[in-house]
């Protein structure tokens, strides 16, 4: 049965152009589209979409006004459509936290349409299998972690997907100002990233950036891999951790790749660390997580019920790579848990 598909951008171009890309898959049927969230509302209640690619800016209302009042009105899974800027990056951000499955960029300078939509079709297919969750669940920061925090040296990496925006915003903003130093990929595109650093960092005790090449792992910093063509990865220099990006092929079809930074956790510090695998499609950073158990690594997945997509915790667990699973909720306090000082006995 075809995934049904409204598109809603106000460029005429565009929307032939997303539509184009979408009709080669046979699993997709584009029932129709719309200029204007006005247009964009009649044409929900009249064609009954699967999915809604949303264009981020548009005339008569914005992207984040339209999609409260669809997940209010008509809960229905949504795909981002951004314009390649700053504005466009933190409209997404916002987008993405408020419930809207994935984004996609639109094509920049010298970047076909091809590349820019290579990867649609799959991300719309995931977002009719996925999840959907209330604006009323919308993850609040956690008030669980009061108390004198002491980190025992162990080291977190977390990797996530679609619908890790969500899901990233509830475990980080629950972490103290010295929370163990943490690094994240999560995939997506270069543009967005830093814009999400910033979210993360606004609403967590700890001090949340984009990673840079050289960056020093330290107690109190949690570090988001860059979008684009490189890999975050760990590295050992004498005493001390630093963050690197290294360039490289895609791994998974993923740079940065969950599985490069699980890998290079192992290599860098062994079991002294705890890996998480959340929300999201595909398989990858299960073979890393599964280096990190075999390593003596504390290792996390996300639940089923709490995941928008199930896919990359499931992986893991399926191969024995997940210690424990729990919904996201849960997550957070387990990670600082197990990254901090016994106080038993």
């Amino acid at each position: 049965m075809s995934v049904r598909v409204l598109i809603v951008d106000d460029s005429a171009t565009m929307r032939g152009v997303i539509a184009a890309v979408l009709r080669r898959d046979p699993e997709i049927e584009v029932v129709g589209s719309a200029g204007d969230p006005l247009e964009a509302r009649e044409a929900i209640k009249r064609l009954n979409p699967d999915v809604v690619t949303l264009d981020v800016e548009m005339p008569n209302m914005n992207g984040i006004e339209f999609l409260e009042r669809i997940m209010r009105l008509r809960p229905t899974p949504v795909i981002m459509i951004s314009t390649l800027t700053q504005a466009g990056a933190d409209t997404t951000i916002e987008a993405l936290a408020l419930g809207a499955v994935d984004c996609v960029g639109k094509p920049g300078p010298g970047v076909t349409a091809n590349d820019a939509f290579g990867n649609l079709a799959e991300k719309v297919k995931a977002a009719a299998r996925s999840r959907l969750r209330p604006l009323s669940d919308t993850p609040r920061p956690s008030t669980s972690s009061q108390g004198v925090y002491r980190p025992n040296g162990n080291i977190a990496a977390i990797g996530s997907s679609t619908g890790g925006v969500e899901a990233l915003i509830q475990v980080i903003s629950g972490f103290p100002a010295n929370c163990p130093p943490t690094v994240i990929t999560q995939h997506m595109p270069a543009t967005f990233t830093r814009s999400f650093a910033k979210r993360l960092d606004n609403c967590s005790g700890a001090t949340v950036t984009e990673a840079e090449d050289g960056d020093l792992l330290e107690v109190g910093r949690v570090f988001l891999a860059p979008g684009g063509e490189r890999h975050l990865a760990v590295e050992r220099t004498g005493s001390q951790l630093r963050c690197r990006l290294r360039e490289g092929p895609t791994v998974n079809g993923h740079a940065p790749s969950v599985d490069v930074l699980f890998e290079s956790v192992v290599k860098a510090v062994g079991g002294k660390s705890v890996g998480v695998i959340l929300t999201g499609m595909g398989r990858d950073g299960a073979k890393g997580l599964l280096a990190m158990r075999e390593a003596g690594a504390r290792t996390l997945g996300q639940d089923e019920a709490s995941c928008v997509v199930y896919g990359m915790p499931r992986a893991a667990f399926e191969i024995g790579a997940v210690e424990r699973q729990y919904p996201i909720t849960r997550i957070g306090a387990h990670l600082l848990s197990a990254c901090a000082v016994s106080t038993e006995g």
